[in-house]
């Protein structure tokens, strides 16, 4: 393996990586350094999350910036405040030594007029999120023309997160650039378009395959029922004693639910979502950070930009319904050559998705049974009495005890010892778990088919899937004229509904989204409900319409921004 002397970097910044204890460059710093020192070439990275990606890009930076010119020469640009900062403080550690360079944070929930202040005091380096940098940019409080290397890191994610338009706009705005640098841990068709707009002949850098996850992650998958989810979400937390993780939902109303009752418990967890303020997401991940919290849960929209060394686990307490997204939850472990664990609960309807997701990410899948309350008891035992052993002694006085104790315990048993000490530790567990109920599904014997025949209903029960065809089966079927060029991805559209209606996500069925219009199901005892919360309400200055997409639907069709209707017809979803 090269070393970064090798790779080009000046002795001055060698000094500060050597500081931080980094000796050996990973694959991502060793093939992009290089080619980003030459300042000229268009570059595509791809790499997972926690491959060294901001050192692969800011080290290059660093090295191409000519300290003496006081205005924006670099911009990066990236998806959340939280990466913002990660990598503004990585940039300060890679340039302790380096003279008169500067970088400045600009991003939303902060005070804008103290980053214009800094802006205009002098930097080279700025690292934006997207709606604070067309904030500057539109209050000419930054001069993007003299910007040469534009870094768009975690693209994929700005993607998702509605932030297209932003990015050609800033693009556009860097006209006398000499070279745009994209990383991203996938490579959807909207990144590949910036790519073939923007870039001229870009060098491209794959770091393992294409869209696939890290080797390091043991991807398993649980079986339950919905109104079993959060039962085996407690179980599987309470058997693994030693966790460090992330839980993810897909609301807020789910995150912080979720972490009240698991608080209520005696879990150490807080919720991250975007009720919270700049401050408490401050406090929240500070305290993640030191482990003073054990677990974290968030949304995928608060979560985005999380880098935390020494994560174990990533729960998916349901998985995410864009696909691409569980890339990005399964890469907050596993990090730095580390390796992690990435659990999903799924719902027996949801098992077609583990398939796609084995092809997507190039891993095997491996379902894992709920265990029992008796293997909880046993597994949270046993680490107990691991760190009992390995608990250090050296320090302190405890020999001068040692004869009031032996004379304490004289009458007691090394055997009555330990029962005494399991039922004061786990007296808890051992009365909550003594009872426990199975948790895994049971098959009856008109589910006991061959595997030919199990994939063959599969394969059909897919097809219905994909075809959203699923008349008979309790839910109402809503036309809501709010779609994809709203902003919206799946995720955020399933967040808006549910936080309008007040409703349960257990209620919905399947959301079928398209450019203009969505259709969602809704079991028929809410339906009317959902319509009276939702019909008639204002987002971004339009009225929104949801009504009952069977009977007397007429198919809206997506001619640019104008919402038309086609004359009455037969449906064909």
């Amino acid at each position: 393996m090269n070393t970064f002397e090798a790779l080009g970097i000046k002795p001055e910044i060698l000094q500060s990586i050597a500081d931080l204890g980094f000796t050996n460059p990973t694959p991502i710093q060793e093939q992009a350094i290089p080619i980003l020192l030459s300042g000229t070439t268009d570059f595509v990275g791809l790499a997972q999350t926690g491959t060294g990606k901001t050192a692969a890009f800011g080290l290059p930076l660093l090295q191409l910036i000519n300290a003496g010119d006081k205005f924006p020469q670099a911009l990066i640009v990236c998806p959340t405040r939280e990466l913002c900062l990660q990598i503004t403080n990585d940039l300060l550690s890679y340039k302790k030594y380096l003279k008169g360079v500067n970088t400045e944070a600009v991003y939303g929930g902060a005070s804008i007029t103290m980053q214009i202040r800094n802006l205009r005091q002098g930097v080279q380096i700025v690292v934006a999120t997207p709606g604070r940098l067309i904030d500057l940019i539109e209050r000419k409080a930054i001069d993007l023309q003299k910007v040469k290397y534009v870094v768009l890191d975690e693209a994929d994610e700005m993607l998702n997160m509605g932030f297209r338009d932003d990015i050609d706009f800033v693009l556009k705005n860097t006209v006398n650039r000499e070279s745009i640098w994209l990383f991203s841990a996938t490579m959807p068709p909207e990144v590949r378009a910036i790519s073939k707009n923007f870039m001229t002949s870009p060098k491209e850098i794959t770091v393992g395959k294409k869209n696939s996850g890290n080797v390091n992650i043991d991807h398993q998958y649980y079986i339950t029922t919905a109104h079993q989810r959060y039962e085996t979400l407690k179980r599987l937390i309470d058997f693994n004693p030693g966790m460090y993780g992330i839980i993810f939902t897909r609301t807020k109303a789910d995150a912080q639910e979720i972490s009240e009752r698991l608080s209520k418990n005696g879990y150490d967890i807080e919720a991250l979502h975007g009720d919270l303020t700049q401050q408490q997401r401050d406090k929240v991940m500070g305290r993640f950070r030191s482990k003073a919290l054990q677990l974290l849960i968030a949304t995928d929209v608060a979560a985005r930009g999380i880098d935390v060394d020494g994560i174990t686990h990533v729960i998916n307490y349901e998985l995410p319904d864009d696909i691409e997204v569980y890339t990005h939850r399964s890469g907050r472990t596993a990090r730095a050559g580390k390796s992690g664990i990435c659990i999903s609960i799924c719902h027996t309807r949801e098992t077609f998705k583990i398939r796609q997701l084995e092809k997507m990410v190039n891993a095997t899948f491996h379902k894992v049974d709920i265990p029992s309350g008796k293997e909880v008891c046993r597994r949270q035992f046993f680490h107990f009495m691991d760190k009992l052993i390995q608990t250090d002694i050296s320090h302190g006085d405890y020999e001068t005890y040692l004869p009031d104790l032996m004379q304490k315990f004289e009458s007691v048993s090394k055997e009555e010892v330990l029962q005494r000490v399991a039922a004061l530790e786990f007296d808890h567990f051992l009365k909550y778990y003594e009872n426990a109920d199975d948790l895994n599904l049971k098959l009856d014997t008109r589910n006991r088919t061959s595997s030919n025949d199990r994939d063959s209903m599969s394969n059909r029960n897919d097809r219905s899937d994909r075809n959203f065809n699923r008349r008979d089966n309790g839910y109402t079927r809503l036309f809501i004229n709010l779609g994809i060029k709203d902003g919206f991805y799946k995720a955020s559209f399933l967040q808006f509904i549910l936080d309008e209606s007040n409703l349960k996500k257990e209620v919905l069925g399947k959301i079928d989204m398209r450019d203009m219009n969505s259709w969602v199901e809704v079991d028929k005892a809410n339906a009317g409900k959902m319509i009276k919360a939702i019909d008639g309400k204002r987002y971004n200055n339009r009225t929104v319409r949801m009504n009952e997409a069977d009977g007397g639907f007429r198919k809206p069709t997506d001619e640019g921004r104008k919402r038309t209707y086609a004359p009455k017809e037969k449906r064909n979803f």
